[in-house]
């Protein structure tokens, strides 16, 4: 693995909106390039500008610690940094690496982010993450912490071939045992599954069982983009050593798709199987509420809450007013409370999306969003909640 050892001005990477997968406005890359050599890895892709050759070479920046402390500081800016997880984990690199092993970045930017009182997101196919648990302990006594992981599957011998450089699906299972008994808040990105390969029932449902005994708090499930390009080549590589069979079934789903988006029919079915899977084991499809209703500013909470309604609705085939209104807001400059007798002013917010957030702004939360989101139970109805919401 050849080694680049360089200093970059900026760390951040700031979101125009909040992130409602993530629940966060800035992520981070510490290396550029990876050794994990996902074959499937958009960062393989053209259009991330990564110069260093995939799986051969990788960037460092050895100075990240020192700027992130810059960028983090409130005395050196003009607008705080709005408050949400700082995201460790990146679509072009893992953070924890196995060069992290020496450069021990991670462990610093953590240390920065504890200093400056920054609750963070991990995400990671290592088990080294474990490494630093006593800092994401610190971290999540004070503002709060979560370590994920991502899967193709949970299955060893196929990770063995499509992520070869990451650690063994049994292993990363082991790691969230590892942190949820720790109190550190655990969830599972399964994604991307390979279609015709990691995205049957079967395996699917292997997957949620295996998150549920794991303990996992939730699963954000999605399928595997193929760009055209290096990403598409070096898969096609991969997929022409083990499964040569299905080169004709990849022509006919992927038609060369800007984004490198399969069939839309292929997503939503296997997004409503999977769907079907995840409420027989009780999993979550979204970060819990209960994980960001007391971070967030009244803006993006609502922004969060409506997003999801948003993907849920349309996950089970039913038209949704609620993500228009969720970008609506995002472009608003004041608080939601100081619009609270004109939300309907606001482009996309009609009756009942009023009501949403109406509700939202006086409990943290919405009748409606948890009986979408299958944490309801029980609880006596909010009177701001209206019966006319069933019927969207």
């Amino acid at each position: 693995m050849k080694i680049n050892e360089i200093t970059v001005k900026s760390l951040l990477r700031k979101h125009k909106k909040i992130d409602s997968w993530f629940i966060t406005h800035q992520s981070m890359n510490l290396y550029r390039g990876c050794s994990h050599r996902c074959v499937y890895c958009d960062g393989q892709a053209e259009g991330y500008y990564v110069t260093e050759k995939f799986g051969e070479e990788v960037a460092v920046k050895i100075n990240a610690p020192e700027i992130l402390k810059k960028e983090l500081d409130p005395h050196r800016k003009r607008t705080p940094i709005k408050k949400s997880y700082l995201n460790l984990g990146g679509g072009v690199s893992d953070s924890y690496q196995t060069l992290e092993e020496k450069y021990e970045l991670c462990r610093k930017v953590l240390g920065v982010a504890c200093d400056f009182g920054m609750p963070v997101s991990i995400l990671t196919k290592s088990v080294l993450v474990k490494r630093d648990l006593d800092l994401i302990k610190q971290i999540h006594q004070q503002s709060g912490a979560i370590v994920s992981f991502s899967f193709s599957s949970m299955d060893d011998d196929l990770t063995s071939i499509f992520e070869p450089g990451a650690s063994a699906a049994s292993q990363r299972l082991e790691a969230i045992k590892y942190f949820k008994q720790n109190g550190i808040p655990s969830g599972i990105f399964l994604m991307p599954v390979i279609p015709f390969i990691t995205d049957s029932p079967a395996l699917l449902e292997k997957a949620a069982r295996k998150a549920r005994e794991a303990g996992a708090d939730f699963i954000i499930f999605g399928g595997m983009t193929l760009k055209e390009g290096r990403q598409k080549e070096n898969f096609r590589k991969t997929l022409f050593d083990y499964y040569p069979r299905l080169e004709l079934e990849y022509q006919n789903l992927y038609t060369k798709d800007k984004y490198g988006l399969a069939k839309d029919e292929y997503y939503q079915s296997l997004n409503e199987t999977f769907a079907v899977i995840a409420k027989k084991y009780n999993i979550p499809l979204r970060l819990p509420l209960k994980l960001f209703k007391n971070l967030l500013n009244e803006n993006d909470l609502a922004i969060v809450i409506l997003e999801h309604m948003d993907y849920y609705l349309k996950l089970s085939g039913n038209r949704s007013p609620y993500g228009y209104a969720a970008y609506s807001i995002s472009q608003l400059k004041e608080p939601l409370s100081a619009l609270k007798g004109q939300l309907r002013s606001i482009k996309g917010v009609g009756e009942q999306t009023e009501r949403v957030i109406k509700e939202i702004l006086n409990t943290k939360s919405s009748f409606y969003y948890e009986r979408l989101c299958g944490i309801a139970g029980d609880r006596p109805r909010n009177l701001i909640y209206s019966e006319n919401m069933q019927n969207l």
